[in-house]
């Protein structure tokens, strides 16, 4: 008989090619996680991962398990948020996954938003990037998320609540008298934020799309990981940006001050969505963090549609 320990030892020597990255992540020693994979093995009558060297390569069959294990360990994590709902808006935890850069739209205010309702409760607010949180949303570690769009989101339900501008930031007041075009922004020197995921990044999607569409290539002169250090590299005249403008009110008067910033031309805009999976009820803690974060982020950036409620 499967086991969901055994599932989640399956997922995590997946998703690291390693059983000891997986027992690290785990928690657990080592023998331990190998015993759960061959007893799964042993369950289903085939091999699940290829030893070579000091990791593990997943076999056909494994690439078949893999989103039937990651749905069903996603549904009891469901089924046992269903359990503890009663007592989550009390004293429970209520997580809800946000990407890196809505700290600087709703992130403080979000928090202090739900103690106040319910002092009780412990928060987490999770994630750095969006592809990142979507990956959580998709095995069940968080119920729901405010999101950049667009990425990849099948079998995740979305919902725009609001868009900001992108617009390109620069310490040369020369570089602001008139909107940038795509051809003045692909001869540009950038810094640009979000270097590990810059192939899935939302604004770098934008930009790329336009670009292109113009018949221009994307270029960036330096890479960082955090928008903060992409405006004080600009700010020190060594490069300029492109960021949404809500991170920019933010963001220039403490780190930039000389510096200013410009709209594209035509303008662009990044999306904030909430996203669930498409399946599964929403806890009211959910639904708490929903309201509360849509509400935040509208009034930053330009509302979409209805206040975000599901």
């Amino acid at each position: 008989m499967l086991s969901l320990h055994q599932l989640r030892c399956f997922l995590a020597a997946y998703e690291h090619g390693s059983l000891t990255a997986a027992a690290e992540q785990l928690g657990y020693a080592q023998p331990s996680v190998s015993e759960q994979i061959r007893t799964l093995e042993r369950s289903l009558g085939v091999e699940l991962f290829h030893r070579v060297g000091r990791g593990v390569v997943p076999s056909a069959a494994a690439e078949s398990l893999r989103p039937h294990a990651e749905r069903t360990i996603a549904e009891a994590e469901e089924a046992r948020r269903a359990v503890q709902a009663v007592t989550a808006l009390e004293s429970g935890t209520i997580r809800f996954g946000m990407f890196g850069t809505a700290r600087l739209y709703a992130g403080a205010g979000l928090v202090a938003d739900v103690l106040a309702r319910y002092p009780g409760v412990r928060v987490e607010l999770i994630g750095q990037n969006s592809n990142e949180v979507q990956e959580d949303l998709r095995r069940g570690r968080i119920e729901a998320a405010m999101l950049a769009v667009p990425g990849a989101t099948e079998g995740l339900h979305v919902r725009p609540v609001a868009r900001d501008e992108l617009v390109y930031l620069s310490a040369v007041p020369e570089r602001l008298r008139s909107p940038v075009t795509a051809r003045r922004l692909a001869e540009a020197d950038l810094v640009m934020p979000e270097t590990t995921w810059r192939s899935v990044d939302s604004t770098r999607i934008v930009l790329r799309r336009w670009l292109q569409q113009s018949g221009h290539n994307p270029h960036t002169r330096i890479e960082v990981e955090d928008v903060e250090t992409a405006v004080e590299l600009m700010g020190m005249g060594l490069a300029d940006t492109v960021i949404p403008r809500g991170a920019a009110e933010q963001l220039l008067p403490r780190l930039a001050p000389r510096a200013g910033w410009v709209s594209l031309r035509p303008r662009q805009w990044d999306t904030f969505a909430i996203v669930h999976r498409t399946q599964g009820r929403l806890s009211p803690a959910a639904r708490l963090m929903i309201q509360l974060a849509s509400r935040r982020i509208r009034r930053v950036a330009e509302p979409i549609g209805s206040d975000g409620e599901i």
